[in-house]
């Protein structure tokens, strides 16, 4: 696992709406938490209702069904989803008075792990639908509209990927010119801060046809970046043409070859499951964007091994150099948790010191939030929350120091730039960096999915600024 410890926030929390489905008939509001797989998945739901005949709405007040999308990594997220259904019922009502039917569906996360307590703590809740079963949607929506209380959380027996309907050109073009492809689901790894093993299931790879069919759709409709996604994404293998085993590196590879695809990512990886192919391939294939998320939650061997990390810092820095050593340029990302049961003074500062020794361009931190069903919920020695608070205030002051140098570095420097988006103000555009910084540049600079050549002006306090040198393509 990593990917939802990894992105999960207070911001992400709070939640997004996603999806674009244009289909007559009646209309859906879906509400996204949590991590990357969660905003990919939600597009998936949203195109198996499109064929199910719902139209998306950005307005809660219009919609004939609700679907909360769930995350299930700290205690506060899965609490604020129980707070927004407190909000629904009074919606409901609302509706009900005038004769309008509401339907309200939980799916994601916390809808694996509590299953029928959702019904019971909120019992105008009519669907409740796991993370591996979101293809049985429509036929879940019908037994609902039949008056049954509907919980889909058993483990699919078939390959969900296979049931689903594949989006439309015209959706893949409305979400942009970067786009999000799960390769891998579940984890093996049972660190025991974390609940995605029992959410999400055992490790499950993507087959190499599913995925490049997928990723050849996605660039004929004009995405140039795509970012593969797992809870241990490195861990993805499969069969390839000539029947040889592949990993990561080689699939990276394969879909370096699609045309159109310029830039790849990946997220979340696994320390123990970085291999030599895929160091090569930050090494070898200009499409792998020089930024890798590599979380090492603790720098403490004695917090490690109570983690079930299965690595030592030593390990962890073993590896660093050696990826620095294939990429001189990659910009490292990690994930960090304070205050785990047992923590001492001694260990946070070990944790201290292996920050201070990688300097991550880019960082999530956490305090520990202990999870049901999770080993670490029943180990001794809590660390008190007044103590967590204070170490997460000065790692988090380490880590805004070091990322504040990454982007000020950044100025003055000559780098491509994929332009996403318009800009916040009128006569702006925003561009990524290959290190996933937000560039912003005049609107004369190019079009939306043209990559430019610029060169950085300064740095602002989330962005960096720029002017183009010349078209990259």
């Amino acid at each position: 696992m990593n990917l939802n410890d990894t992105i999960e926030d207070d911001k992400a929390a709070a939640g997004q709406s996603v999806g674009a489905v244009r289909s007559a008939g009646k209309k859906v509001f879906l509400k996204t938490y949590g991590c990357q797989m969660n905003v990919y998945d939600s597009q998936r739901m949203s195109d198996a209702l499109a064929a199910d005949g719902y139209s998306s709405t950005e307005t809660v007040e219009d919609a004939d069904l609700v679907l909360l999308n769930t995350c299930h990594i700290r205690e506060k997220a899965a609490e604020k989803v129980y707070s927004e259904l407190g909000r629904l019922r009074d919606l409901k009502a609302e509706h009900a008075a005038v004769g309008r039917e509401l339907t309200i569906g939980v799916a994601g996360c916390v809808a694996q792990a509590e299953g029928r307590e959702i019904l019971r703590r909120s019992p105008t809740v009519d669907l409740v639908i796991g993370p591996q079963t979101y293809h049985r949607l429509p036929d879940a929506l019908a037994r609902v509209r039949r008056g049954e209380k509907v919980v889909e959380t058993d483990y699919a027996l078939e390959d969900k990927f296979e049931h689903l309907p594949q989006p439309t050109r015209r959706d893949i073009v409305a979400r942009g010119v970067t786009a999000f492809l799960t390769v891998q689901e579940g984890c093996d790894k049972f660190c025991t801060f974390c609940v995605v093993p029992y959410t999400r299931g055992s490790e499950v790879s993507r087959s190499v046809a599913q995925i490049v069919a997928e990723a050849e759709q996605f660039a004929a409709a004009g995405v140039r970046e795509l970012t593969l996604l797992g809870q241990n994404v490195n861990a993805w293998h499969g069969v390839g043409p000539q029947g040889a085993d592949w990993g990561l590196g080689q699939l990276l590879e394969r879909l370096s070859q699609i045309p159109g695809l310029t830039r790849l990512r990946y997220t979340t990886s696994h320390p123990r499951d970085m291999d030599d192919a895929l160091i090569a391939a930050h090494r070898d294939l200009p499409a792998v964007m020089p930024y890798l998320h590599l979380p090492v939650q603790s720098g403490s061997d004695r917090i490690l091994k109570a983690m079930n990390r299965r690595h030592t810092a030593a390990d962890y820095l073993a590896l660093i150099d050696k990826i620095r050593a294939a990429r001189h340029d990659i910009a490292l990302s990690g994930d960090f948790i304070v205050g785990f049961p047992g923590e001492t003074d001694d260990d946070f500062e070990a944790t201290l010191n292996l920050v201070r020794a990688v300097r991550y361009a880019q960082a999530y931190s956490f305090k520990y939030s202990p999870r049901p069903g999770t080993p670490g919920a029943d180990m001794a020695d809590h660390v008190p929350e007044s103590v967590k608070d204070a170490r997460l205030q000065r790692l988090q002051a380490l880590l805004s120091e070091h990322q504040r140098d990454f982007t000020v570095s950044s100025v003055g420097k000559t780098m491509s730039v994929l332009i996403e988006k318009p800009g916040r103000l009128p006569g702006q555009r925003v561009g990524r960096s290959p290190w996933l910084q937000p560039v912003i540049v005049d609107e004369t600079a190019g079009e939306i999915g043209d990559i430019i050549e610029v060169r950085i002006t300064r740095a602002g306090p989330a962005s960096l600024f720029a002017e183009p040198v010349s078209s990259a393509g």
